[in-house]
């Protein structure tokens, strides 16, 4: 058995620093500490050429545990389906009228931020009820 690895998330965008920021609230995550030698990122960037400033940006969970999400520039807008999403796991262990008062909790504070509201699913014989969503660049994900 291969040891179990670390690993990022890494997210294609067209504005990095504003897609992070929104995870980071999201999350809970923050903005890890500029390279050494620059007292802040906005420094870093600028030492940058031209072409590369505002390219990528990135956050992470500041107890360790979770993984790095980081944020790429790409040419392309978003035009299919995530293939791959982020689950946010707010109502864990709740059922019924309270789990759906969490999600719709959440899901206020995330449209604020400026996220869009998906479908809601309703809980089936198998499956709790969760939330459908889109960030800020219109990359799905499910508050469950």
């Amino acid at each position: 058995m291969s040891p179990v690895k670390q690993f990022q998330v890494t997210f294609d965008c067209a504005e990095p620093e504003r897609v992070a920021r929104f995870w980071c609230e999201v999350l809970g995550y923050v903005v890890p500490p500029p390279p050494e030698g620059f007292a802040s990122w906005d420094e870093y960037d600028r030492s940058l050429p031209a072409e590369s400033q505002g390219s990528a940006f990135a956050c992470v969970d500041p107890s360790g545990v979770g993984p790095r999400l980081f944020f790429q520039r790409v040419p392309e807008g978003k035009v299919v389906k995530n293939r791959v999403h982020l689950d946010v796991r707010v109502g864990t262990g709740l059922v019924g009228e309270e789990r759906l008062a969490v999600l719709e909790a959440e899901c206020a504070r995330l449209v604020a931020l400026g996220a869009v509201r998906g479908q809601l699913l309703l809980a089936d014989e198998e499956n709790e009820s969760c939330q459908n969503m889109q960030d800020v660049e219109g990359n799905e994900f499910c508050l469950d």
